[in-house]
């Protein structure tokens, strides 16, 4: 088996092929609540990550010892644990952001992709390829959530990652930028509609960037096979 093949799949299906959001169309609760900018859709998209990533590692190093019966009770008890003390985190270190992101941080436990990842992937992997793979599908689901919050908050503010080193600290004050000044704002799209509008054309997006690249992927296989048949008849009209 070759192992770099393996990585680079999973790196593609957590980030793009089958992105939680984009193509599971999982987790649209918080998806489409807290990112009202870009700022709130990449605290939520780290905090998942690091939920993922210690599932993934927990579920790995103790596979041998859940049992088939009992393996959805201890995931589930696993992320629960693992939830509250990111959610207790935040609340010391990042108290603006977790104030801001409210209940959905504790509801991260409900989130059917990190179940899904630890029932289907860390349950059944070694600890390498479960990190990854966890730590792949978290910055898919970070970039989903980021990218929504921008496209929101660029059309309803003008802006980009605004209030970044109130909520996330002094170290991401570099992100604060103001694209359009002295802009009135497009109020529909940092409410709750603007999120669907905003999800749909992200969704009919990536639908048309695989669309694209499949046709651009299929062309030279079926001019091979062009090429192929019109050489045979070349050589019969020879013969």
């Amino acid at each position: 088996m070759n192992m770099s093949l393996d990585y680079r799949q999973i790196a593609r299906d957590g980030i793009w092929d089958n992105n939680v959001v984009f193509s599971q169309m999982l987790a649209l609760c918080p998806l489409l609540a807290v990112t009202g900018t870009a700022t709130n859709g990449l605290g939520m998209g780290l905090a998942t990550l690091v939920v993922l990533l210690a599932s993934a590692l927990s579920v790995s190093l103790l596979r041998g010892l859940i049992t088939q019966e009992v393996r959805i009770p201890v995931f589930v008890l696993i992320i629960a644990t693992i939830v509250t003390l990111v959610d207790m985190s935040m609340n010391a270190w990042l108290h603006d952001l977790h104030k801001i992101l409210g209940l959905f941080v504790p509801l991260i436990v409900t989130n059917c992709a990190i179940l899904g990842r630890a029932e289907s992937f860390a349950f059944r992997n070694p600890v390498l390829p479960s990190l990854f793979d966890g730590l792949m599908m978290g910055l898919g689901f970070t970039v989903a959530l980021v990218s929504l919050g921008a496209v929101r908050e660029i059309i309803g503010s003008g802006t980009l990652f605004a209030n970044a080193s109130l909520l996330l600290g002094n170290a991401f004050s570099f992100l604060e930028l103001t694209l359009v000044p002295d802009y009135r704002g497009f109020l529909v799209m940092v409410l709750p509609p603007g999120g669907f509008l905003a999800m749909g054309f992200l969704l009919a997006g990536k639908r048309v960037i695989d669309s694209r690249v499949a046709k651009a992927k299929a062309v030279p296989v079926v001019k091979s096979g062009k090429d192929n048949k019109d050489a045979a008849e070349g050589g019969s009209v020879a013969t």
